[in-house]
């Protein structure tokens, strides 16, 4: 009996100091301020799921949007939340990044006019004033967009707007914009009374593409914490899919201040777009939209995707 009871107390003492029971932690920017677009991290944070996965997760929003994925080729941080565009133009700059998930699988991007207004179609833009607030990708997309209505970026006036987007239409400042997320920008329009009319860049020939996905450091692309994580943010997005209103009250639980009519709004405007199966990726969509970026000139050529995209095993 008494060698029994060594053997257990040994036990205990061994599996108590096992590294394997200890929380391994993982630090995650976010790429704004938390918003409806970030649901899945915050709903496997506040249902136990990446305590389920042995992982203490920390969600960090960032006082600069530009610096998160820098940051992780940095090494300063474990995984970014970012966009797909983004990784094809800062891998062919020399980032060692890689997509290891996504968390918003269509694009949200969206070129915007108010919806009483003279332009009922594209082809009415030309001599007109767009707004815009990022240069570089959201100038693609539009060049793209008017080019199949027969228009250029020469037929229009850029004026940047400095991410004041749908003010600046509602004043008459600009007569559309681009880069307006049409989960956020359309509902705040629609809320004052002043509703938009979108023309989603993905039915004007743009190639489709994820939106939101989350971003490794490229040598630390097989760390197993991650697999853990994409497994969480997985059972999360169950959630939201099967309760979405229950799943609100646990995101707003300790974001108080997003308990409004525009975060209600694009709460619901956003789970359609969640990936509902956040490690899978689809190589020849890739493949297109860095095709798409390099006839742009965004990109100077196209590397394989595996430089720098995954699917974890």
């Amino acid at each position: 009996m008494r060698y029994l009871c060594t053997i257990a107390v040994t036990l205990v003492s061994l599996f108590s100091a096992s590294p394997l029971l200890a929380q391994d932690k993982l630090t995650v920017l976010l790429d704004w301020f938390v918003n409806p677009d970030h649901a899945p991290l915050i709903i496997a944070e506040e249902k136990g799921f990446f305590e389920a996965a042995n992982l203490k997760v920390e969600l960090i929003a960032p006082a600069d949007p530009s610096l998160p994925p820098k940051l992780v080729a940095a090494g300063k941080a474990d995984l970014a939340v970012s966009y797909q565009p983004q990784l094809h133009i800062q891998v062919g700059e020399g980032l060692p990044l890689i997509r290891i998930g996504t968390l918003v699988s269509t694009p949200l991007n969206s070129l915007v006019v108010l919806r009483e207004g003279p332009i009922k179609k594209i082809a009415d833009l030309k001599g007109k004033k767009i707004g815009f607030s990022v240069g570089g990708f959201e100038d693609a997309l539009l060049q793209s967009m008017l080019v199949k209505h027969g228009l250029s970026l020469s037929d229009v006036e850029l004026i940047n707007v400095n991410f004041s987007l749908s003010p600046a239409l509602i004043a008459g400042k600009v007569d559309a914009v681009i880069g307006a997320f049409r989960n956020f920008e359309l509902n705040q329009m629609d809320i004052i009374k002043r509703p938009g009319r979108a023309f989603y860049p993905e039915e004007e020939g743009v190639p489709a593409y994820d939106e939101l996905i989350l971003v490794a450091k490229k040598d630390m692309a097989n760390d197993v914490r991650y697999r853990r994580f994409l497994d969480a943010v997985g059972h999360a997005v169950t959630f939201l899919i099967n309760h979405p209103d229950d799943a609100w009250k646990l995101f707003i639980k300790n974001n108080q201040k997003l308990d409004d009519e525009l975060n209600r709004r694009a709460w619901r405007d956003t789970l359609p777009r969640l990936a509902l199966r956040p490690a899978a990726f689809d190589r020849v969509r890739y493949q297109r939209f860095a095709s798409f970026l390099k006839k742009q000139g965004l990109i100077k050529k196209i590397l394989p995707v595996t430089d720098y995209a995954i699917e974890l095993p």
